[in-house]
């Protein structure tokens, strides 16, 4: 028994790949715009918790100040 022709799936034609390709090729990975290119380059905070865990986690192997 055949399939109803509303049960056969056109291949895809790749389309939205292809803007999605487009739209990164010309904006580049960090954005187009200077303030979100900086925001990418900038360096992570550290926070104060950051030196915690590391103080925990040298304690913690046997090592202590």
């Amino acid at each position: 028994m055949s399939r109803h022709p509303v049960d056969h799936r056109t291949p895809p034609e790749g389309g939205r790949t292809e803007h999605f390709a487009q739209v990164e090729r010309q904006s580049g990975a960090a954005g187009s715009h200077p303030a979100s290119r900086a925001l990418h380059r900038r360096p992570a905070a550290r926070g104060a918790g950051q030196s915690r865990v590391a103080a925990y986690a040298r304690i913690e192997r046997g090592r202590e100040a």
